[in-house]
């Protein structure tokens, strides 16, 4: 059974059109980025960070599911602080929260279906003018979509059998086996794919 970062509901969130989810997170993202405003920043972190959190995803599920970013958001923020000013890097931080959140959000409420549909039907004219693949560009971004959660559960398995084993968990120790791990996954998706003709590619005539 395919995973993904889809959660079940019937909220207004759940309803709405995916292409208006996709232009909602475009404008708002904008916005954001042509604005130095304080208030405004941490209005939408706040908004945003409690539409995500009243998925009913849980607290801990809810942060687990955006961990990474919010460390890497953190760093950065840290980073900034020194090559910025306090002010500065606390706006752009919370914009980055604000566009998290937001992401986040629509990620779970959005099936990996209805998000590749959605993507075939918007790039399907450069499609006709024959400057991109629609349906490998869908497929491409559905799967790394879909492999998200599956990553983060295998950090996660390879971290327990560390513990258990009293190994310090390290990161530099669980990458090898997490990217091997990871390798071949891709590999078995690939050959179903292939199998199953998903992947239409018209032969070259020389």
């Amino acid at each position: 059974m395919l995973n993904s970062l889809h959660v079940d509901g019937n909220s207004w969130l759940h309803r709405m059109p995916v292409g208006a989810k996709l232009a909602t997170l475009l404008v708002f993202g904008l916005s954001l980025a042509f604005s130095l405003s304080m208030p405004l920043q941490t209005t939408a972190a706040f908004a945003t960070g409690a539409l995500y959190f009243s998925l009913g995803l849980g607290a801990r599920a809810a942060l687990r599911r955006i961990r990474p970013m919010l460390i890497s958001i953190a760093v950065l923020g840290l980073f900034n602080i020194y090559a910025l000013d306090l002010i500065t890097s606390a706006t752009l931080t919370l914009r980055l929260l604000a566009i998290l959140f937001l992401a986040s959000a629509i990620t779970a409420t959005t099936s990996l279906g209805a998000f590749m549909e959605t993507l075939d039907r918007l790039l399907a004219p450069l499609d006709r003018l024959g400057l991109v693949r629609a349906a490998d560009i869908s497929l491409a971004l559905g799967l790394t979509l879909r492999f998200v959660p599956d990553i983060a559960d295998r950090y996660e398995a390879l971290k327990a059998a560390h513990q258990a084993r009293g190994i310090p968990v390290r990161l530099h120790r669980m990458l090898g086996p997490l990217f091997i791990l990871a390798l071949k996954e891709a590999d078995s998706i690939a050959e179903a794919i292939d199998a199953r003709g998903i992947r239409r590619h018209e032969k070259r005539t020389d």
